[in-house]
């Protein structure tokens, strides 16, 4: 697989890229089909129950999937069990500490920190049977640069490149409200540069609604996007109670065209994990989490 058209695109030309470009560039001709596997986070599910009883919540729910947090303080036996049991499988591991010890802090030993903890997420997924570990990459904030987030994290996360080749671990970069990686174009090229195929995008739907449009991301991203994060975003409830107040509004409510996010990720020839990271909750809402996935993702 090429992931470097990016670079190898004249200026940034790319950002008015139609769907048919990003197919030749991903090499994908004529794919259709819904083929998305719906899944929650762990965190989610808000049930006094054991850890295998939620798993067998979700699957009895129509989950195909869940996502864990790592590190954590789970036994991994009864993580296993869990899934065993269950037959419900841990598709992927978020990093737990990404936002704590970020790899682009000024401080040596937190990004030393951040390192650590990838490195657990990372042998965690492999333990798990899970292909991706979720990583938030950088923050800017006014003691860390834009500059030195970009050059610090890069850096830190090349360090963990041979473990995560060696384990077969994707590490998958999420676009949240970091002030870092603003840009689908800019986030391609974050990418890009690693010249490695075990890191791409964690593409989350619902966090760019507030400066952009999905849609033109996922075509620019193409092939890059290892999975997606699913989540809603109103403009109008932003606007009048607050950035935050966004994503109080539930799936299929906001402004995220879905028909038309959709055709785009059918157009890159994009097949996987969506993952729901809403606010989570009892069977009730996780049935009703699951009902608007299927419709929203046309898997009705």
């Amino acid at each position: 697989m090429n992931r470097r058209h990016f670079m190898k695109a004249a200026g940034l030309g790319l950002a008015g890229a139609s769907i048919a470009c990003a197919n030749q560039a991903t090499g994908t001709t004529g794919q259709t089909g819904k083929r998305f596997k719906k899944a929650v986070k762990y965190g989610m599910i808000d049930e006094d129950l054991a850890m295998v009883d939620k798993l067998r919540l979700l699957k009895e729910l129509g989950f195909d999937g869940v996502e864990f947090d790592s590190p954590n303080g789970f036994d991994l036996q009864e993580v296993l069990d869990a899934m065993g049991d269950s037959g419900l499988p841990i598709h992927g591991v978020v990093d737990s500490v990404h936002w704590r010890e970020t790899l682009g802090d000024p401080d040596p030993a937190v990004r030393a920190a951040g390192v650590a903890g990838l490195e657990t997420a990372i042998r965690d997924a492999k333990a798990y049977g899970a292909t991706s570990a979720l990583l938030v990459p950088a923050v800017v904030n006014e003691k860390i640069s834009y500059a030195d987030a970009y050059t610090r994290s890069q850096n830190e996360i090349r360090k963990v490149l041979p473990l995560a080749k060696e384990l077969d671990i994707k590490i998958a970069f999420e676009n949240v409200w970091n002030k870092f990686l603003l840009s689908p174009l800019e986030f391609a090229r974050y990418i890009d540069e690693f010249e490695s195929d075990m890191v791409g995008a964690y593409f989350d739907v619902g966090n760019v609604v507030t400066y952009g449009w999905p849609e033109h991301w996922i075509q620019t991203l193409g092939d890059r996007i290892i999975k997606l994060d699913i989540k809603e975003f109103s403009r109008s409830k932003q606007n009048e109670e607050g950035p935050s107040a966004g994503f109080r509004v539930k799936l299929g409510e906001g402004d995220c065209n879905w028909p038309v996010v959709v055709d785009a990720l059918e157009a890159i020839g994009y097949s996987g994990w969506a993952t729901a990271e809403v606010s989570g909750g009892d069977r009730v809402r996780l049935a009703d989490i699951a009902s608007r996935m299927d419709r929203i993702l046309e898997l009705a």
